[in-house]
Parts: structure tokens; sequence; C-alpha cells
């Protein structure tokens, strides 16, 4: 990967959840671990556990409302990314004490290592956004989700 991966890189159409049905953040986990299972063939289970693990260390809410879980897997060549807009916002811990309704996960390699770093700042820089955080949440289409993410992929680039 370099420096000029953009979120479309990571993230395909059918990678686009909304709305996301969740009441809690185990429930969301379990969701999206669910839908990345079916995209990567990687064990649900095995997702869950390791998005689970990650947010054992502390909350991956990063405030705003957003939330970018993530974790690194055995038997996955590429980084893979998953966005959600969440039906009703979800008390996820964040650093500033909000509910989350954009949640970003981002599952890599084991051995990514800054790989999975940068793809990460890239990911928060995007959703930090707020012109493309307004554009995401009122957006109810996953199609129209992508596109946003996409349209400002291009213009991040």
């Amino acid at each position: 990967m370099d420096w000029r991966m953009t979120l479309t890189d990571l993230l395909s159409p059918a990678a686009v959840i909304s709305p996301l049905r969740a009441n809690g953040k185990k429930q969301a986990l379990q969701e999206l671990a669910q839908h990345a299972a079916s995209l990567t063939g990687l064990p649900e289970r095995d997702l869950y556990e390791a998005l689970l693990q990650r947010e054992r260390l502390g909350s991956t809410g990063i405030g705003d409302g957003i939330a970018i879980p993530h974790g690194r897997m055995a038997g996955i060549d590429r980084l893979v990314g998953l966005f959600a807009r969440a039906e009703k916002p979800i008390d996820f811990d964040a650093l500033d004490g909000q509910p989350v309704d954009i949640i970003f996960v981002l599952i890599a390699p084991e051995g990514a290592g800054a790989d999975h770093l940068k793809a990460l700042a890239r990911v928060a820089r995007v959703l930090r956004n707020h012109a493309v955080l307004e554009q995401v949440r009122l957006a109810r289409d996953p199609a129209a989700i992508y596109a946003i993410l996409a349209d400002s992929a291009a213009k991040a680039a």
C-alpha cells in the first residue's frame, strides 16, 4: 500500500451498510463481523473476537459520532474496510462521551504494520471532514453513501 491509498481502495459498494440496526456496541460489532465474514471469507467469530479484543484496549470511538473499530487477522492478504451508518446512535464509550452513528471497520492482515496505521489515519481524516460527515449522515442509500465516500476520496487524492 502506498500513501496515495484512498477509501475506495479499502471499501467496495457491497461493504456499505445503511442502516445498521444495532442496540449496542457488541451487537454492532457482531453485525459488522457477520458482514465482514461474507466479504472476506474469514470466520465471523474470529472477526468479532478481533474487533472486541481491540475495543477492550480502549474505545475506537474517536468523537463526533465516529468509531473506527479495527483488528488484524490471519488469512487475509489486503486491508478491507466496511462502512456503516447506524439507524440510531449507539453508546460506544467514545472519547467525547457522545454516541456513535458512523462506523468504519478496518480489517488488516496480521503483518500489515505501518500500512494498517496509515489506513486508519486516512479513514479518520476523511470522516473528520464535516462536509463529508454531514452528507453521509443525510444519505440513506448505501450506493449514495459509497458515492459520497468515493468522491471525497478522489478529492483527497
